[in-house]
């Protein structure tokens, strides 16, 4: 699954993770408590998935 920043346009893949935050790959999204976008700073609310 995919998941993209409303603010931004920056896209969390579950199969990638987020190496800039420390997630690794195949971390699922609801398996993370509290994320911040490393683009913008927006928190997990402003993502939807795609």
């Amino acid at each position: 699954m995919k998941y993209v920043c409303k603010v931004c346009g920056w896209i969390y893949d579950e199969e990638k993770g987020c190496e800039e935050t420390g997630i690794a790959p195949g971390t699922k999204w609801s398996d993370i408590d509290e994320f911040f976008c490393p683009t913008c700073g927006m928190g997990k609310e402003e993502f939807e998935q795609i």
